[in-house]
């Protein structure tokens, strides 16, 4: 196993992004940094960054793992972590130490299935973990089966977001990230309990708006 995988044990990744449209989006850069600095020092030992920019700006600053992603629409196709080799190439080239990768069974852009694409990218870059962003308990051996590194429930839209986890740690060899609607301690302490290897948290953490409109939510039903 990669080392860099075997460190992440047991500990929080906080994932530091802003889309076009957020209030926390600034299409001059600086923001993602400083939101990631806060998380370091807070305990988390990693960082998920969105963009080729976003994570040169937050490796400049920070000497912790980054996990890169490059989310872009494809008219026609589903997915948009980066479903390409020219987006893995962007985020290895702007310094991420491990890709993350749409790994759901919806047709990719490139053509490639999730083997082909697993394979070209550790081929381009060796010693470069893959982290597979999967939405199914299928999904998730699929992946595994194709050389992921690490299994990620990032797209995974179940009303039961445990029972995959549990499912999955249960199933695979491969470290299973939980991450999605993880939105409290105690969500994030269960997931570790079930198994999972780390725990990937963004919007409870470093989206306000998000975080805002759940408790907005939650005093109007009252």
């Amino acid at each position: 196993m990669n080392p860099l995988i075997t460190e992440l044990r047991g500990n929080l990744i906080v994932s530091c992004q802003a889309l076009p449209g957020e209030p926390l989006f600034c299409a001059q850069g600086g923001i993602m940094p400083l939101m990631a600095l806060a998380a370091v020092q807070g305990g988390a030992t990693a960082i998920r960054a969105n963009t080729p920019r976003d994570i040169r700006e937050i490796k400049a600053v920070l000497d912790v793992p980054v996990i890169g992603i490059n989310k872009q629409t494809h008219p026609g196709f589903a997915p948009y972590i980066t479903a390409t080799l020219p987006e893995a190439d962007a985020v290895v080239a702007a310094g991420a130490d491990i890709v993350a990768m749409d790994c759901t069974d919806r047709p990719r852009p490139d053509g490639l299935t999730i083997a082909e694409a697993i394979a070209a990218i550790k081929q381009h870059h060796p010693g470069v973990p893959i982290m597979a962003d999967i939405s199914t308990f299928d999904e998730g051996l699929e992946a595994e089966a194709a050389g992921a590194d690490i299994i990620a429930t990032t797209l995974n839209t179940a009303a039961d977001k445990f029972e995959l986890v549990r499912q999955l740690c249960a199933a695979c060899q491969t470290p299973v990230f939980a991450e999605g609607g993880i939105h409290d301690p105690q969500s994030a302490t269960r997931m570790i309990d079930l198994g999972a290897w780390s725990v990937v948290v963004g919007g409870a953490i470093t989206r306000p708006l998000e975080i805002t409109s759940r408790f907005v939510a939650a005093i109007n039903q009252i």
